[in-house]
């Protein structure tokens, strides 16, 4: 049976990572919610006391170390660690504020997701469950409208939406996955999520782009460039197998503070559209793009057939391989790369 990560991943890209319902939802409330002339942390504060009977506290690290949001249903408390910076505290309030005012809006897509999930454990429903309250959480803190304006009027500049959302980076970066409103869509981007050694713990895509479902870990793409720079911006224009270009975004993301002596998460996020769609993009500007060169990449290196990678560290899986004895080339396998065909075979 296929990971309930997998199928979850699945229904999101079905999707295209958009849920119209939720987001109305929660900008129906948010527009409430700035009538009151507070700031979005202290507004929704103001709404778990008044309505919920929830007081937030936010607890120092040495008595949450292990956890970032716990509800304490009998004191009737969200307790917060302060290892959350600001942006992350709004987002987390924004969650528990889901959980009680969004919870039928979030059954009702879990259950139309069903056909899919039936065949899976209990856990991917309660998975899906709990990144559609992440999504409502952000669609609360960004509101479609607002934020896809602000978007497209900024060139996509992910720091000065930043600034104006009062958000993280990485908050930000998802949340342009989700801009497919019919009538109202942005460019259709993706996202990935990784740590140093390729491993991809986060995958949202509005559209099937190359790696929109799996791969996204050649050594050659700049998401794997910037932990040589950490906390810079960088670019770069890649060309995959098939002959796609895409434009990319990629930047280092720290989830949550970190105290000094403990392990420090280290990832790095890609946010990538279409070559096409790049135009658009703030990042482009004074970029000719259809005639800048384009770095080579492949969706990982068994399943990437270009022979004349010199980054390679194995051959690709089923390939043909072939040994010279009497020379040394400069890529340390070689292969016969089979035709199209004989891939899909």
């Amino acid at each position: 049976l296929p990971s309930p990560l997998k199928l979850i991943r699945g229904h999101l890209l079905d999707r295209s990572n958009h849920f119209r319902a939720l987001d109305s939802h929660a900008e129906a409330l948010a527009d409430e919610l700035r009538l009151g002339g507070h700031s979005l942390d202290a507004a929704i504060r103001e709404r778990l006391r008044a309505r919920h009977g929830l007081n937030v506290r936010v607890l120092p690290w040495d008595v949450m170390p292990d956890q970032l949001r716990r509800f304490d249903f009998h004191n009737r408390q969200l307790l917060l660690s302060e290892a959350l910076d600001g942006a992350s505290r709004t987002f987390q309030l924004c969650v528990q504020l889901a959980t009680l005012e969004a919870k039928a809006e979030i059954e009702a897509e879990v259950a139309d997701a069903q056909p899919r999930l039936a065949a899976a454990d209990p856990f991917a429903s309660k998975l899906l469950e709990s990144n559609l309250a992440n999504y409502w959480a952000a669609a609360l803190m960004m509101p479609y409208g607002r934020f896809h304006a602000a978007a497209e009027s900024l060139g996509y500049d992910l720091e000065l939406l930043q600034a104006r959302f009062s958000a993280g980076f990485e908050q930000v970066a998802h949340r342009l996955t989700t801009l497919q409103r019919p009538g109202l869509r942005g460019i259709p981007f993706m996202l990935l999520r990784a740590d140093r050694a390729g491993q991809i713990s986060k995958r949202f895509a509005a559209g099937r782009l190359p790696f929109a479902s799996e791969g996204g870990q050649c050594p050659l793409w700049v998401l794997y460039g910037a932990f040589e720079q950490p906390g810079k911006i960088l670019t770069q224009i890649v060309e995959v197998e098939g002959g796609e270009k895409l434009f990319t975004i990629a930047r280092t993301v720290r989830p949550q503070i970190t105290p000094w002596g403990a392990e420090h998460p280290r990832f790095a996020v890609a946010l990538a559209c279409s070559l096409d769609h790049a135009r658009a993009l703030a990042y482009a500007g004074g970029l000719d793009l259809q005639g800048a060169p384009a770095v080579p990449i492949g969706h990982s290196c068994t399943a990437c057939f270009r022979t004349d990678c010199r980054q390679r560290s194995a051959p690709p899986a089923g390939a043909e391989l072939t040994i010279d004895q009497a020379a040394r080339g400069l890529h340390p396998y070689g292969f016969k790369a089979p035709s199209t065909g004989e891939r899909l075979q």
